[in-house]
């Protein structure tokens, strides 16, 4: 239960294990705004497993984390509204001006009908990156030949850090608090939560070595220095090339919104599928194979080295020092999840149900426990399971890794086992904050076990729990024009949506009117929202005119006052189908998109509708709340104003 405020809570609990670990708050949205810590647990000297030259070298703790100023209710509240702000921070907002200049128009188009968001690698922008609270940092003390440990966790709310050093090799002795033997590697990607062990050789005097974190989109980066001197400075990431990216999805991409991964049968991370985003590897004229992949000529350079040189970490490498198979078990229980997801509407799931929907996986204690995991979303998800380390399955065999992250790439498969032999309920989900919070997430709870005295209230716990991905997202944006005010307000969370439209004229002959609309989502993508609605117009025509639909009905847009039932369906090219039926037997059918990305800050909207009615405009958007559109409207005529959005 949560701590409330100004009281104490004493943690009690026995040291069975060692290693790097870290704290951080489950409450809200706390982890983001500072709430963690670093947790490392130091072999005792007599330790059967104690590793001399590794577990005795001077330890550095390093916290990675990020920094935004805004409130982050609201960044969850704005990834569910699907706002593209965070892009145009990032420079990554994909607009078709942006694809036409670098040659990818078709790309663009094929996007969009495949009904596809701008490509990202990230959802958040932020505005610091940081090394144990900092962005630069020096530790003068080291001095050449001297060697370091680096205990190393990411505590960030969403963001991957690729791990460079200016100073050479990084070799990596540890991962989630578990012993792995040494790995040299040239750089590494430490998904959200995990920890890794790293060993570092400062090699010169005079000189302060650079350890560079750079976040997965590469828009900032930060620092720590060891030595004292002249600054090396590892050479920096570049910008990633969307494009490519978008081009390769779109391959991977089939129409119902599913993911093929053409064979490939990828996990592990063997296989980035990012690395056609980065320049460092290949460049926007570098050739694909049918897969498509990059075709990669070992010619090619990355900061003076062939690429055959260059050595990133990836999951089949970890090797335990140690057996690590389970115990013998009469039972084993295998568990197959899809991570399943829709980016328009920022709903994470596994099996298309979020943790509210679905009820809690009961487990025996002593049996083993077997979990297929297959990412058909298009996101990284680092799945995390509380109170248990598993065996990443990688090839190893009875050395496979201990874990308790495992980072899944789209269209990887990946295989963990645990021995269930800790009692209680343990939560499994997604560390990306934001994706847990809106559902990507089980409970593992054991049979038959003893009431935790922890949990008075265990309905009630569980309530709370469900009402983080039942939480409603409000909101609303309003159009100020000199030929009238419009806007829309919604309110929506996981599966419902109530939303209202209006358009307001400044004369009867303009008139007024407001549609509301309750609907509820379905199906794996949520494409189609059936929904009840109320539409009320009133417009003074001055002329004794009937106006007939283009079915022949009397569209009775004058006086309207009349509930109706519907569906509204996502087409291709992000275009929204509506059909209503109302009460009064009128039929509606309408067609409309408020989003097209012209440039980087423009955008376009039209609709059309079997009354005969349309718009079409333009906003460009000047803040994250403000911005300055014109449009033409059918009824009101041409207009000019200022767009403000919540």
């Amino acid at each position: 239960m949560p701590i409330e405020p100004n009281t104490t809570y004493l943690y009690r609990f026995p040291l069975i294990q060692n290693g790097t670990h870290w704290y951080h708050s489950h409450s809200g949205l706390q982890e983001q705004i500072g709430m963690y810590g670093s947790f490392i647990i130091n072999k005792r000297l007599d330790d059967k497993k104690f590793r001399q030259g590794i577990d005795d070298l001077p330890t550095i703790p390093i916290i990675l984390s990020e920094w935004t100023d805004y409130d982050p209710d609201n960044v969850h509240r704005m990834l569910h509204n699907a706002t593209d702000w965070f892009a145009i921070k990032k420079g990554s907002t994909q607009s078709y001006a942006e694809a036409i200049g670098e040659g990818h128009f078709k790309t663009k188009l094929t996007n969009e009908w495949k009904r596809m968001l701008a490509m990202d690698v990230s959802d958040v922008y932020y505005d610091k990156f940081l090394i144990n609270g900092m962005q630069d940092s020096q530790l003068r003390e080291f001095k050449g030949g001297d060697k370091v440990r680096l205990r190393i966790s990411n505590g960030g709310a969403s963001s991957y850090f690729w791990l460079k050093y200016a100073g050479g090799k990084i070799i990596v002795v540890a991962n989630d608090g578990n012993d792995v033997e040494p790995i040299e590697v040239d750089r590494l990607l430490i998904a959200v939560s995990e920890t890794y062990d790293v060993v570092i050789t400062i090699p010169a005097e005079n000189t302060a070595f650079e350890f560079l974190v750079t976040p997965e989109d590469r828009t900032k980066s930060a620092s720590i220095f060891f030595g004292d001197g002249i600054k090396q400075l590892a050479s920096p990431l570049p910008k990633l090339q969307y494009f490519e990216g978008m081009k390769m999805m779109n391959d991977m991409m089939k129409m119902n919104g599913d993911l093929d991964d053409i064979g490939m049968q990828m996990s592990l991370n063997q296989m980035d599928m990012n690395a056609v985003m980065y320049p460092e590897i290949t460049d926007q004229k570098q050739e694909h194979n049918d897969s498509g992949m990059p075709n990669i000529n070992e010619e090619d350079r990355y900061n003076g080295n062939k690429l055959s040189d260059i050595t990133t970490l990836n999951y089949a490498m970890l090797r335990s020092p140690l057996p690590t198979n389970l115990p013998p078990s009469n039972s084993v229980k295998e568990l197959r999840f899809e991570l399943t997801g829709n980016m328009n509407r920022y709903v994470w799931s596994l099996n298309n149900k979020v943790i509210s929907e679905a009820d809690r996986i009961l487990i025996k204690k002593g049996e083993n426990v077997r979990i297929i995991l297959y990412n058909g979303s298009m996101m990284r998800h680092p799945m995390h399971l509380h109170g248990h380390d598993f065996r990443l399955l990688n090839g190893q065999g009875d050395y496979a890794p201990l874990k308790n992250i495992v980072d899944i790439m789209p269209m990887e498969t990946d295989t963990l086992e645990f021995n269930a032999n800790a009692e209680g309920d343990w939560f499994f989900h997604c560390h990306i904050l934001y994706h847990m919070m809106a559902g990507m997430g089980r409970i593992f709870s054991y049979e038959n076990q003893a009431p935790n005295p922890e949990i008075p209230n265990p309905r009630l716990a569980r309530r709370k729990l469900n009402a983080e991905d039942r939480k409603f997202h409000f909101m609303i944006q309003n159009d100020f024009a000199t030929n009238g005010n419009d806007g829309e307000a919604m309110l929506g969370n996981t599966r419902w949506s109530l939303q209202s439209e209006w358009r307001l004229g400044y004369m009867d002959t303009h008139g007024y009117e407001v549609g509301t609309h309750l609907g509820y989502y379905i199906g794996k993508m949520q494409w189609l929202m059936p929904f009840l609605g109320y539409d009320y117009r009133y417009r003074k025509h001055g002329m004794d005119v009937q106006e007939n639909n283009i079915f022949g009905q009397p569209d009775k847009k004058d006086t309207r006052k009349a509930f109706s039932v519907g569906l509204t369906y996502l087409l291709p090219m992000l275009v929204k189908f509506e059909a209503e039926v109302f009460t009064d037997g009128i039929v509606l059918l309408t067609l409309m998109r408020e989003d097209i990305p012209i440039s980087k800050r423009l955008r376009m909207a039209f609709m059309v509708n079997t009354d005969k009615e349309y718009m079409a405009g333009f906003r460009y958007i000047l803040t994250k709340n403000l911005g300055l559109s014109t449009h033409y409207d059918s009824d009101m005529g041409l207009g000019f104003g200022v767009t403000l959005n919540y």
